[in-house]
């Protein structure tokens, strides 16, 4: 069982940076929303090797007093493991998560991916006192079952105000939004004129965004769909790789080109100019996540080992120019996610390791 172990140094601040080895390149990571006893986590991250079988890790925390230390030792572990077909492009916990509270420690906890299909997992503790989880595939999802094919899934996106509906996006130009209690397609719609890289929902059930290789982010409504409103585009067409929404603000849009150094923050009652263009990196972005507890506080991560914390609270006067925290990783980091549960927590992966950073 990979693990490593990291403890904080300073007394006061301390620095607290923990880290995960993997036996492969780690590319897809979710935190779970669930509280957690104790202040420990719960994390899932996925495998990214070039082959059929691929691997989901569930990872848990543990805390550990090391003799003539001041401060306990957190170390992190990989408590369940579960095959998956192809790397996932991505992992999400299920909003419901943080509903059940720490007395709630023995129910389940579900898991959601994307790959060649979505699929819907759960774990649970297996009454082993060792700590570990096991796990079940609850549902696997396929809107093309007249074919033999599939048009593998970018990305998708769980509904925080509405936990039954899971919404996707596929090479195939469309987007599908799941009603996961029915195990049917609520509907099904061509969302781009070319592949759809990501989705994600807005706040409330009914506002989602999409952007895709066709350069454009486009809004859409549940209530109304036949029209879809093209909230920007990039200027020479290029791909859009990636969409977030502010959790506090769902007026603000973060998105970013591939191949790009720079994340593009739009304010959707302006549309087709960005508020502010984010720089600071000298490699490729490959993520982005707002702050789950502030509506002017976002990250960005890119190839050139770096993740930057940046404060967005003067930028309708003024550009972004310089990040107010800066953290270095020892590879590319592929991937980041910012705790819903855990909000002083951030992870990122990069090569083969988890890092979980407070901030």
């Amino acid at each position: 069982m990979a693990a490593s172990t990291a403890s904080g140094g300073e007394k006061s601040p301390r620095k607290e940076i923990y880290t995960y080895k993997a036996p492969w390149t780690v590319f897809s990571l979710a935190w779970s929303n669930r509280i957690e006893p104790n202040s420990q986590f719960r994390l899932a991250i996925g495998s990214y090797i070039e082959q059929y079988n691929n691997t989901v890790q569930i990872l848990r925390t543990k805390y550990m007093l090391q003799p003539n230390s001041e401060f306990p030792t957190m170390s992190i572990y990989s408590a369940c493991e579960i095959e998956h077909p192809y790397p996932c492009t991505k992992i999400l916990w299920s909003p419901d998560g943080n509903k059940g509270g720490v007395a709630n420690q023995g129910s389940r906890d579900l898991l959601a991916t994307t790959g060649d299909y979505l699929r819907l997992w759960s774990v649970s503790d297996d009454d082993t006192s060792q700590g570990s989880l096991s796990h079940k595939r609850e549902l696997l999802l396929n809107n093309n079952k007249n074919s033999e094919f599939c048009a593998p899934l970018t990305s998708f996106d769980w509904n925080e105000s509405d936990p039954s509906l899971i919404g996707t996006s596929s090479i195939d130009t469309t987007c599908t939004i799941w009603d996961v209690n029915t195990q049917q397609a609520r509907t099904q719609l061509i969302a781009h004129d070319r592949e759809v890289f990501d989705l994600a929902f807005s706040r409330g059930k009914d506002v989602f965004a999409s952007v895709g290789a066709d350069g454009s982010v486009r809004l859409f409504d549940l209530r109304s769909l036949e029209h879809s409103t093209i909230i920007y585009e990039t200027p020479n067409l290029e791909p859009l790789l990636r969409l977030e929404w502010n959790r506090q603000d769902p007026n603000y849009l973060a998105t970013f080109k591939t191949d790009s150094h720079s994340t593009i923050i739009l304010d959707i009652r302006v549309p087709s100019q960005p508020v502010t263009v984010l720089g600071g990196h000298a490699g490729c972005v490959n993520a982005v996540a707002w702050a789950p507890h502030s509506s002017c506080h976002i990250c960005t991560a890119a190839d050139d080992s770096q993740a930057l914390i940046w404060d967005l609270s003067h930028m309708a006067k003024r550009p972004v120019e310089d990040p107010i925290l800066a953290y270095g990783a020892e590879g590319e980091v592929n991937n980041l996610q910012w705790s819903s549960s855990q909000p002083d927590w951030v992870s990122i992966a990069f090569k083969e390791k988890l890092q979980i950073l407070r901030v």
